[in-house]
């Protein structure tokens, strides 16, 4: 009996501890060395010239002005591509919200992006908005509308990122949408129906608190991945031009060999942000969150 309490009190532990080591080697360890390395001044060229500087390096990031810009285009781009994802998707998912075979082929077509590597749709849309041979630009001509830079232009290249980032995850998001909207009881919509609200009144009071567990989930994921971005500027832009798409995990690749304490600083001052955002959400919204 003594055996069997030993092992009902040691079970819980011994089933969690594969996931726990798997959390700590590729979680907490990384992070736990991203700070210690944030500390020192290290050389991945030279490293005899390593050296312990403290808070140097954050001292030096407040500083720059190339950081600040960094940080201002990957708030645009943020705000951009959560804003027009979240409103696209729910509009083109109460589209698609009666089951029907037109419907399930149009869900499968609008999920492809998300299937498909981001480099190549990097490169593909790359093609598309080339200035002089772009299709689009070729479309814009045949409309009467004038060409577009695109990608050339340091007005238009951070919007042009946010157009292919928003295209590659719409699709995935719309099919969240989808399935919270078919998860709602018809009996609700009855009971509307019979006290005659209005649509938008239906829509506003109903619709929207029932799915909006799901839209809070989109808010957060789609912001912590947007600060994340860097395989669609590293293929269509390299940061350019001028710095316009130049987003802050861009940044810190940049510093990647000639001062990987400073690219650690930065690293842990973009944690420290999408932390504060994710607490803000929280703080803020999670109360409006309607559980079922």
């Amino acid at each position: 009996m003594d055996k069997k309490r030993i092992w009902e009190g040691l079970r819980p532990y011994v089933l969690i501890a594969p996931a726990m080591a798997g959390i700590m080697l590729f979680v907490m360890y990384p992070v736990g060395y991203l700070i210690y390395l944030s500390l020192f001044k290290y050389n991945l060229m030279n490293k005899d010239k390593s050296k312990f500087v403290g808070w140097d390096n954050f001292t030096q990031i407040l500083g720059r002005g190339d950081f600040y810009k960094a940080l201002w285009n990957t708030t645009i781009y943020t705000a951009g591509v959560v804003v027009l994802t979240m409103l696209l998707s729910l509009l083109i998912a109460v589209w698609l919200n009666k089951k029907s075979r037109f419907n399930s082929v149009v869900q499968a077509g609008i999920f492809t992006p998300h299937v498909v590597s981001i480099v190549s749709i990097s490169l593909v849309w790359l093609w598309l908005m080339e200035p002089n041979q772009g299709l689009l630009n070729y479309v814009f001509k045949l409309v009467g509308l004038p060409p577009s830079a695109w990608l050339q232009s340091s007005k238009t290249a951070l919007i042009s990122i946010i157009i292919v980032s928003v295209w590659q995850a719409i699709g995935y998001y719309t099919l969240i949408i989808v399935a919270a909207l078919q998860s709602i009881s018809p009996s609700i919509y009855e009971a509307a129906a019979l006290d005659n609200a209005s649509k938008f009144k239906v829509f506003y009071k109903i619709t929207l608190p029932m799915i909006s567990p799901q839209l809070f989930f989109i808010l957060i994921i789609m912001t912590i991945g947007s600060f994340k971005v860097f395989d669609t500027v590293q293929v269509m832009t390299g940061g350019g031009p001028n710095n316009a798409t130049t987003t802050l995990v861009y940044y810190i690749y940049g510093f990647r060999t000639t001062n990987i304490g400073y690219s650690a600083a930065t690293g842990v001052v973009l944690m420290a942000i999408i932390g504060l955002l994710t607490f803000i959400y929280f703080r803020l919204l999670s109360k409006k969150v309607h559980y079922q």
